[in-house]
């Protein structure tokens, strides 16, 4: 059986912590911030951590 290739975008996007849980950055950050209010454009700086639900498809991503 061939070892899994390790999908490069998700690598980019997603970082395994220490005691497993998948970090992600958000989204709507990029750019058009005039409208966005201060408390948004701060809490949008935050990492946020990827969801049960989805975590089997970012770790199958990864190669992991």
């Amino acid at each position: 059986m061939p070892k899994i290739k390790t999908n490069r975008s998700a690598a980019k996007r997603f970082k395994v912590t220490g005691s497993g849980k998948v970090v992600r950055h958000h989204a709507k950050s990029a750019h058009i911030k005039t409208k966005k209010s201060p408390k948004l454009k701060r809490n949008l700086r935050q990492s946020a951590i990827v969801r049960k639900s989805d975590e089997g498809r970012v770790y199958r991503m990864l190669g992991l």
